[in-house]
């Protein structure tokens, strides 16, 4: 009986994942997950601050945000703000009073486009959508046990002197089914992201080498063999590390976790701690152009202590309406103690690029 349990939990986890755009409905079974494994990932042992919200009220609202791409000054982000039926690229710039308010991206707001990611030198963006591969084409979809999903593929948009070139579809050797998501883009162009595994019934990171204009057939990193869900991955442009999310243990829903290359070869991924990490699910990473920040969505919440004063009440009701209503917000972290943490590690001035 337990066991039949675990299993429909285990689906209803991999249905949510699938089903990015739906992805704020379905959220709250993360929490009811049970450890399904003895197997755990190391603990975190890193003392690290408490997270902050970003920008809370102008891009981090009380809509589902995400994906936060930076132009490489930091001066310019991007974005995905969604529910549970549509998703949008925004962009915000930054003034000497804040975050301007965002607006929809030149390139987005046809079809339902996510998960923006900037390359390293700044010259190219990739992102994830639904529309057609051919003009006047329906939007892709996506099938899993038996339900149809909001499809995802790769599409690419390249910086001129008067803005962004149209989107360019992704060859099919990346694009090999119409379930891809969350890419990551690394100093020599090769390309990080997620897609189902039929085999195992799990999301899983993939690696495609670009060399010469050309993408070459994905191959898993050796941390994600399938056992687990593992999305979303955020790799620094040197391939030193990596963040990503992940339903491997000692999660407690989805988890955010570390893992470092040395020699060439991926280490064994780190848990991120209960700091970073909150009681419901954390995803989403995203590397600042520094790489001193870590930026990820939460659906945590402030603490709100009763009983309360009428003023106080008034403040958590506005606050609730502006953004901290347990929908996924943008939430930002040190990185510094994690890299210093790591034994032998370059410090990050070294690993950022440098163009």
């Amino acid at each position: 009986m337990i066991l039949g349990c675990e299993q429909n939990l285990r689906n209803q986890i991999e249905i949510l994942m699938i089903g990015r755009f739906e992805i704020a409905q379905q959220r709250q079974l993360l929490a009811l997950l049970l450890v399904l494994s003895a197997s755990h990932a190391p603990a975190a042992q890193v003392i690290s601050p408490a997270p902050e919200i970003f920008a809370p009220g102008v891009i981090s609202t009380a809509a589902h945000e995400a994906a936060p791409a930076f132009t490489r000054d930091g001066n310019t982000v991007y974005f995905q703000r969604s529910s549970a039926v549509q998703s949008t690229i925004l962009v915000s710039h930054r003034a000497s009073e804040g975050w301007s308010q965002p607006e929809i991206a030149p390139f987005s707001g046809q079809w339902n486009d996510m998960e923006p990611t900037m390359a390293p030198d700044g010259k190219s963006l990739i992102f994830i959508s639904d529309r057609p591969v051919q003009s006047g084409g329906k939007a892709i979809k996506s099938y899993f046990q038996g339900n149809e999903h909001i499809g995802g593929n790769l599409w690419r948009i390249r910086r001129t002197d008067s803005g962004w070139n149209p989107p360019e579809h992704l060859s099919a050797v990346v694009n090999f089914n119409t379930t891809i998501f969350a890419p990551s883009v690394v100093a020599d162009g090769s390309l990080y992201f997620m897609s189902w595994n039929t085999q195992t019934n799990h999301f899983q990171l993939y690696r495609s080498q670009y060399r010469d204009g050309v993408f070459s057939a994905p191959v898993p990193p050796s941390f994600s063999d399938g056992q687990y869900s593992d999305v979303d991955p955020a790799v620094a442009p040197d391939e030193s590390f990596m963040v990503f999310g992940s339903g491997r243990v000692p999660k407690r829903s989805m988890d955010l976790f570390i893992v470092f290359k040395q020699n060439g070869a991926w280490g064994e991924p780190i848990w991120m701690g209960d700091t970073v990490n909150s009681p419901g699910s954390d995803a989403e990473p995203r590397l600042s152009p520094d790489l001193k920040t870590l930026y990820f969505s939460s659906e945590r919440t402030l603490p709100i202590a009763f009983p309360r004063s009428p003023e106080q009440a008034k403040a958590d009701l506005a606050r609730l309406q502006s953004w901290d209503n347990g929908n996924y917000n943008i939430w930002t972290v040190p990185l510094k103690p994690w890299i210093d943490a790591h034994s032998g590690s370059q410090s990050l001035n070294a690993r950022a690029p440098k163009y």
